[in-house]
């Protein structure tokens, strides 16, 4: 069984700056959204992953990604649990990538 990870944000921000391929998976709310957000994500609320699931390219590594971490922890978790490899939780959320990565993401 895979396993989900756990991703800084430094190294996430590196990433991202090596353009490291991967996907972005945003399960906040609309709202959530709206106030802050990086660019290049896939948005799918955490309600509304099992029935999108398939909108998330195979074979390349996730990064699922909220606001503080607790939502995105459950949906790796979910989805290293469906045997999908290179699972990664960016842990503290959008709100740790803007305060110690870039800080001109809006904070909520």
């Amino acid at each position: 069984m895979n396993q989900m990870r756990e991703l800084d944000v430094a190294t996430f921000g590196a990433w991202r700056e090596r353009q490291t391929p991967h996907v972005l998976l945003d399960v906040r709310e609309a709202g959530e959204l709206k106030a802050a957000s990086l660019e290049g994500a896939t948005w799918i609320p955490m309600a509304q992953l099992i029935e999108r699931i398939d909108e998330l390219p195979p074979g390349v590594p996730v990064v699922v990604m909220c606001h503080h971490g607790t939502r995105s922890t459950m949906v790796a978790e979910y989805l290293a649990g469906t045997g999908r490899p290179d699972v990664y939780n960016l842990t503290g959320g959008i709100e740790s990538y803007a305060q110690r990565v870039d800080p001109s993401i809006a904070r909520y």
